[in-house]
């Protein structure tokens, strides 16, 4: 993802959920992007740009232990 994609997302996501939620670029991707609180991996946002309709998905994995 480009750095304005990365700022926009890091805006959406500290303005719809948690002020201290930080969207970063992945070392060797360029379709997706972390997203953390603090030091913890939280989840992906992948890019989807499919027939001209540009959205992105965020995949957060819950582990049994944590509930």
């Amino acid at each position: 993802m480009k750095p304005d994609e990365i700022k926009k997302l890091d805006v959406y996501f500290k303005r719809m959920f948690n002020p201290n939620m930080v969207v970063k670029a992945r070392p060797r991707k360029d379709d997706s992007a972390e997203v953390y609180i603090g030091e913890e991996f939280l989840g992906v946002v992948f890019k989807d740009d499919e027939d001209g309709d540009l959205s992105y998905n965020f995949s957060m994995a819950i582990l049994d232990v944590d509930l």
